[in-house]
C-alpha cells in the first residue's frame, strides 16, 4: 500500500507541475483561490466527491498519532489560517491528509479587506505576497454556520481584531478581540490570537507589552473552554519575543504558531524582483525566520509550550525540521499552492520514513531532536 499511495502521489505531482500549475499561474491569484474555495465547498457537499477526494489524496499512519492538551492529532501537518477565512473548507480538507486545520483569521466585524490587488506570487522565491487585510465576514456570521457541526479533524480558530480605523484604538480593539472569541467558545477545538497581521489598519499594536496585558487580561477573564495559542511575528526582535514569553505564562497561554508573515523586504531568499511594497511575504522567504523562532522559544521555554511551526513547508524535511526544532505540530499554505494538494499526503508520507530512519516509533519522540 505504502508503494502504491507514493507512486499515486508522484503522478499527481507531476501532472500539477506540468499541467495545472502551468495554466492556473497564468491567472489572477485571487480569482484562483476564490475557485479553488468553491471548488472545495461542491467537493465538501456529497459522499461520491468526498470519496473520490480521498482516493486520490489521502494517507494515514499511526506513527504520525499526537494527543496534544486533550486534542487527537492524526498527522502533525495542518492548514494555516489564511487560506479558508471564511470556513467553507471543512468538510473536505480531511480527505487530503490534513491532521488539522486552523480558519480565519474571524474577526469581530465583517471586513472586506484591504483593496484589489492584494495576492501576489514570487515564482522565482518560492513565496506569495498577502495583503488581504483580514477579509472575512465576521465572527457572527460564521460561528452561526458552524454552530453544532461535527468536524473530523481538530480545528482551530484565528481570531483577530477588526482591519479599520476604530480598533486602532486599544481599548477598542480589545473589545472586537473579546467579541469574536466569546461567539466561539464552544466551536472548534483551540484558538488562535493573531496580534501579528502584517496588512493591517493601526500595525501590531498587540506586540506592545502594555497593550498585550490588556488584552489577554480580558480574555482571561472569559472562562477557557480551550487551549488558546498566540500567533507571533517573525519580525519580532529578542526582548518582544521575551515579553509575549512573560506574559503568557502569566496567563496560562498554551502555546505559539511560529510564524506569520514577514514584511521585511532585506531578505536574501527574495529572488523576485520590483516586488509590492506592501502585504506581508510567506513560502521559501520566511523559512528560516520561523525556524529561527521556533528553536529560540523553544530553548528559550524548556519545551514547556506547544509550538506549531509555519513558514516555507514545501517537503517532509522542511516539515521535520520544525518538528527537530521544537514544534509539536506544523502549517502550510503556500507549499500546497506552489506543490499541488498531494503534497500534504507525500509530506505525511515522508515524514515516516524520515521517522524510521531515525528510529522513532513516534513523531513526538523527534520533537526537539534538533537542538
Amino acid at each position: 500500500m505504502e508503494i502504491l499511495i507514493h507512486y499515486r502521489n508522484n503522478a499527481l505531482a507531476y501532472i500539477y507541475q506540468n499541467i495545472t500549475k502551468k495554466i492556473l499561474f497564468k491567472i489572477d491569484p485571487e480569482k484562483v483561490h476564490d475557485k479553488v474555495l468553491l471548488l472545495g465547498r461542491i467537493l465538501g457537499s456529497n459522499y461520491l466527491t468526498k470519496s473520490i477526494t480521498k482516493s486520490l489524496f489521502f494517507y494515514s499512519n499511526s506513527k504520525l498519532f499526537q494527543e496534544i492538551k486533550g486534542i487527537k492529532f492524526n498527522s502533525p501537518v495542518g492548514l494555516a489560517a489564511g487560506f479558508d477565512k471564511d470556513a467553507y473548507l471543512t468538510n473536505i480538507l480531511p480527505n487530503i491528509s490534513f491532521g488539522f486545520l486552523e480558519v480565519g483569521s474571524i474577526t469581530g466585524e465583517p471586513c472586506l479587506g484591504n483593496s484589489k490587488p492584494r495576492l501576489f506570487r514570487l515564482k522565482k522565491s518560492n513565496a506569495l505576497i498577502i495583503n488581504y487585510g483580514l477579509k472575512n465576514q465576521g465572527c457572527v456570521k460564521i460561528a452561526n454556520r458552524l454552530k453544532n457541526k461535527a468536524f473530523k479533524i481538530p480545528v482551530g480558530i484565528s481570531i483577530a481584531k477588526t482591519n479599520c480605523k476604530e480598533t486602532a484604538d486599544t481599548e477598542v480593539g480589545i473589545k472586537d478581540y473579546v467579541r469574536a472569541y466569546k461567539e466561539f467558545l464552544n466551536i472548534g477545538d483551540y484558538y488562535t490570537i493573531n496580534i501579528s497581521c502584517p496588512n493591517a489598519f493601526g500595525g501590531q499594536p498587540f506586540t506592545d507589552k502594555l497593550r498585550l496585558n490588556k488584552l489577554l487580561e480580558e480574555i482571561n477573564k472569559v472562562k477557557k473552554t480551550k487551549p488558546i495559542f498566540i500567533k507571533l511575528s517573525p519580525d519580532l526582535n529578542k526582548k518582544e519575543i521575551n515579553n509575549v514569553i512573560k506574559l503568557s505564562k502569566k496567563y496560562k497561554i498554551d502555546g505559539f504558531i511560529c510564524t506569520n508573515l514577514t514584511k521585511n523586504r532585506n531578505n536574501k531568499k527574495i529572488l523576485d524582483r520590483n516586488i509590492p511594497k506592501k502585504g506581508g511575504i510567506s513560502g521559501k522567504v520566511v523559512e528560516d525566520l520561523s525556524n529561527n523562532l521556533i528553536k529560540y522559544v523553544y530553548k528559550k521555554t524548556k519545551g514547556k509550550f506547544i509550538i506549531i511551526g509555519c513558514g516555507g513547508i514545501f517537503t517532509a524535511e522542511d516539515a521535520y525540521k520544525k518538528i527537530k526544532l521544537g514544534a509539536s505540530l506544523v502549517q502550510l499554505v503556500t507549499g500546497m499552492i506552489f506543490q499541488g494538494p498531494q503534497v500534504i499526503s507525500q509530506i505525511n508520507q515522508g515524514l515516516v520514513k524520515l521517522l524510521e530512519k531515525d528510529n522513532y516509533k513516534n513523531i513526538n519522540e523527534a520533537i526537539g531532536k534538533g537542538i
